[in-house]
């Protein structure tokens, strides 16, 4: 239970599989209870996936993460100089992080952002990221704008993206 200066009341599964409820402060909880109950089947039905997601996708050991560190420092820099050259744009950099809940990020000053984690997915969920984050160069929010530039360059972006759902 997360209280806090809100509207409205929402209901959310992490991707560690915990419920969270957020309210507004103040909130009383027969109104919690019977938000929760009016969203059982939904909730019920998120939990079942995230779960069956977390037993396909456990997090990787010690070994499994040095071999995709490996793996995105020599994969990621020449795919964002691919997508990069074909786009006209220049990121100000590149990193590897160990970003949990996100694959990556342009900042405001065009640095780019990478999880190694991406590297346990295929080779075209990779380069969707990578075109993600270099538009992001261009248009700086999720716009159709946006979303009409990373499809001048990968068409079947909704697919790809598809791929890096769990």
């Amino acid at each position: 239970m997360v209280y806090s200066r809100r509207s409205t009341l929402s209901l959310e599964v992490t991707r560690t599989g915990e419920v969270v409820v957020r309210a507004p402060l103040g909130t009383p909880e027969r109104r919690v209870r019977a938000m929760v109950a009016d969203h059982r089947d939904w909730l019920e039905d998120k939990l079942r996936r995230r779960r069956a997601w977390l037993e396909e996708h456990p997090e990787p050991g010690p070994e499994e993460e040095t071999r995709l560190r490996e793996l995105a420092r020599r994969v990621i820099p020449g795919r964002v100089e691919h997508f990069a050259a074909r786009m006209g744009v220049r990121p100000t950099g590149v990193k590897i992080t160990s970003a949990k809940s996100r694959f990556g990020s342009c900042s405001g000053k065009n640095s780019l952002c990478f999880s190694w984690r991406l590297m346990a997915y295929p080779p075209e969920a990779v380069d969707y990221v990578v075109v993600h984050e270099l538009a992001h160069i261009t248009v700086k929010n999720h716009s159709r704008a946006f979303y009409r530039l990373v499809e001048q360059y990968l068409p079947d972006w909704r697919e790809r993206r598809e791929l890096l759902k769990g």
